[in-house]
């Protein structure tokens, strides 16, 4: 059917209602493909010159005081933080956020969530880089019309428009080890009078296997409803040789038997041929593409804008795993054979009301490529590292609170050795995090003096063997940490193992032959096949949207937590927890489960806890007393639980000021954002917050929630304004501390910083 642009233009522009496919297509269409009005239409073909009916609002991180520039927020581990929670009728129409982190695979341990309409069940539930088009936890950019990132990967901008009739809240989970620093975001959206009934809600949904089961095909998206299907990103780590992508996308529509879509290869379906390489564009990319090794990463995405696929009852949407394999020599054993590679994806897709139907997403470290990754600090052990032709030495707080092993090296030739320590047999991948930057050179790596990431067998197909090891080239007209460098999946013993960097020259830009290494990050690959993810039963519509969490009533979700043991009560408990106030009824066992032997479960009943207690009395008192567990994430969640409770909290002022002394950084902070919460009913930590903004050797993010804190008692905290001016030239902490002046003494500062 030809699509009437005039007639949808005039349509949305003037009673401001949009089809969610027209819209789509109307919005996401190069400047080129829009249509041109005739000699005796005015339009200027972008609809730019019509009048809007629709209002546009910005929702963001900037400072709530306007004379600061510390415009971005903090996220400590296992904190939901919340971007935005808007009215409708409305649509957001554009995210754009960057995060400043330094811990290893963080794209995919922060958690990006989007609910619609009071529904507890959210809709987009994906890592925040997958959502972005690359997976693996890597920053990379991408120039496409729906996700661009630039900036080496560091600036995130998604287009997709995500309408809701009542309301839109959007939320990002920390479910890393480490705190975010800082977290820039801007959420624009639209208000309307009022949304067609029919409008769909956009959804997004991760999920992963690793490896692929075999005799399945890797499903994106199994489905039941009414919608269309916009979007995939896919990514596989190779856990053997060869080209891995011969497997055919497959569509079934509407509970149809035989595909509606059959596809010819996995580079096909990504509109490439003859393998894929690194390229992104407007529809279609691969934004990794690092070759046919074992350890080698692809990450690709495809739009389905242009050509929606729809479906009225159902859709499954599928691959095949299957490729190229090979015998031990290296020779050809098959040329489409299946293969047990780990797959992971996000699905995109419209469809009328919110699916509650899906599984829950693995958690945290489980998203990891190999789940699991032990990031090494190799600065901490300068004195265990050799180097030829060059000077060896640490760099603190490069590129926003990154660290830097330095070798200054004479110039092509030189060395530097970097010992590592294998906990015990097994296969490894390893990778090297590498900065770049003016003055730094080319190098290649080796694995106790083997080249890393090469196989020398007899090749099954023309990318095997490669010329040689990958060269890493490091010049950049300015500094980045870091670049993520697969070094090779290996069979390890136990012990230590020296990995080389040698410099082979420099761009003819470049200042000099130095390097810069961050991190080296050792991840153990898992014996066996994960258990494959039960798919709970498909949910009846409910008219009540926060009765039910995946489609299951919260008593339903109480009796499987019950019946469950050990730690496969955790997710039922995190279940519990997403019912928010809606499932205080819970609060009794959650509260039983603080006393649990083990600290995991311990943890996830601490965060339900805050999360269902809200600020009652029982919940305040309960996550005062775990404030004192000898585990720090347990108390790090109780505190995060007390700072929702607000001054309702006042009660567990004192613990919260004895947890300013923790030993643990990211516990110290959430306490003062705690006391800080609690406002006023704080004053009288005002001396040990004091403390902690003034002590020199404290993580400058402590003393930041320790200066915020100081301004939310407010003039209660009279006493650490002396200490709070010391502060204020201070780079980083003194927005903080100038905010919190003004807010005792009302009376703006000028911040000149060191």
């Amino acid at each position: 059917m030809r699509f009437n642009f005039r007639r949808a233009r005039q349509s949305a522009l003037g009673a401001g209602k949009w089809p969610v496919a027209s819209l789509i297509a109307l919005l996401a269409l190069p400047v080129a493909a829009w249509p041109q009005g005739s000699a005796n239409d005015p339009s200027d073909g972008l609809g730019l010159a019509r009048l809007k009916n629709y209002s546009t609002y910005r929702v963001s991180s900037g400072n709530r005081d306007v004379n600061s520039n510390d415009d971005s927020k903090r996220i400590m581990p296992g904190e939901t933080f919340v971007m935005a929670d808007v009215a409708g009728p409305g649509m957001i129409t554009h995210l754009w956020l960057t995060v400043a982190q330094n811990e290893f695979g963080w794209p995919r341990l922060l958690r990006l969530r989007v609910y619609y309409d009071g529904h507890k069940t959210p809709s987009v539930d994906a890592p925040l880089g997958d959502f972005f088009a690359v997976g693996h936890g890597a920053e990379r950019n991408v120039n496409s019309a729906m996700i661009e990132n630039s900036s080496f990967g560091r600036a995130r901008n998604s287009y997709w428009p995500m309408p809701f009739h009542k309301r839109c809240r959007i939320t990002v989970t920390n479910e890393g080890h480490r705190f975010v620093p800082m977290f820039y975001y801007h959420v624009d959206y639209r208000k309307y009078r009022s949304l067609p009934v029919d409008i769909g809600y956009f959804h997004a949904y991760f999920r992963q296997e690793r490896p692929a089961r075999a005799g399945h095909h890797y499903e994106f998206l199994n489905i039941r409803g009414t919608g269309h299907y916009v979007g995939t990103v896919l990514s596989v780590v190779q856990t053997e040789p060869s080209w891995f992508g011969e497997g055919d996308d497959l569509f079934y529509i509407d509970g149809a038997t035989r595909p509606q879509i059959y596809g010819t290869g996995t580079e096909d379906y990504f509109n490439q041929a003859w393998d894929l390489r690194n390229e992104t564009s407007t529809w279609t990319g691969t934004p990794i593409a690092e070759g046919e090794l074992a350890g080698s990463r692809l990450s690709a995405y495809r739009w389905h804008v242009p050509d929606p696929i729809a479906f009225r009852q159902s859709i499954r949407a599928e691959i095949e795993h299957s490729g190229w394999t090979a015998k031990p020599d290296g020779s050809v054993r098959s040329g489409f054979e299946e293969r047990p590679d780990y797959f992971s994806s996000v699905a995109f897709w419209y469809q009328e009301g919110v699916n509650e139907g899906l599984p829950e997403p693995p958690y945290g470290d489980e998203r990891l490529p190999f789940g699991n990754a032990t990031q090494v600090a190799i600065e901490d052990s300068i004195q265990n590292i050799t180097a030829d032709g060059g000077k060896v030495s640490v760099q603190r707080d490069v590129d926003w609170s990154k660290d830097l092993l330095f070798f200054a090296a004479n110039g092509e030739g030189a060395k530097i050795n970097v010992p590592i320590d294998i906990p015990e047999n097994g296969r490894y991948a390893i990778v090297a995090e590498i900065a770049q930057a003016p003055d730094y050179g080319d190098y290649i790596g080796f694995i106790d003096q083997q080249p890393a990431n090469i196989d020398t067998r007899k090749p099954t197909t023309s990318e095997i063997p490669r010329p040689g090891p990958d060269v890493y080239h490091n010049y950049l007209p300015e500094v980045y940490v870091a670049s993520d460098h697969p070094m090779g999946m290996l069979d390890l013993s136990k012990g230590r193992h020296i990995l080389t960097f040698a410099c082979v020259g420099k761009d003819p830009h470049s200042a000099g032959y130095h390097l810069g290494i961050n991190d080296i990050v050792i991840q153990r690959v898992p014996d066996g096949a994960e258990p494959p993810v039960s798919i709970p039963p498909l949910a009846q519509e409910t008219r009540n949207p926060g009765v039910v969490y995946r489609g299951r009533p919260l008593q339903l979700v109480l009796q499987q937590l019950q019946s469950a043991s050990g730690p496969a009560r955790i997710p039922h408990i995190r279940a519990v927890g997403s019912f928010g106030r809606d499932g205080a009824a819970a609060l009794t066992p959650l509260v039983s489960l603080l006393a649990d032997p083990s600290p995991q479960i311990r943890a996830a009943a601490a965060s339900a806890v805050g999360q269902v207690g809200n600020s009652s009395d029982k919940a305040v008192v309960a996550l005062t007393t775990a404030l004192s567990d000898s585990s720090p994430s347990v108390r790090e969640f109780a505190a995060l639980g007390l700072k929702a409770a607000g001054p309702k909290a006042a009660s567990a002022v004192p613990m919260l000021a004895h947890l300013l002394s923790d030993p643990i950084d990211y516990v110290r902070a959430t306490a003062a954002d705690a006391l800080g919460a609690v406002g006023p009913e704080a004053g009288v930590a005002t001396d040990p917050l004091a403390k902690r903004l003034i002590d020199q050797d404290e993580q400058g993010f402590v003393r930041m929630s320790a200066a915020y804190a100081l301004g939310d008692i407010g003039p209660g905290a009279r006493d650490a304004l002396p200490v709070l001016r010391q502060a204020i030239v201070l780079r980083r902490i003194g927005a903080a501390a100038q905010e919190a002046i003004l807010k005792i003494d009302g009376k703006p500062v000028a911040v000149y910083h060191k």
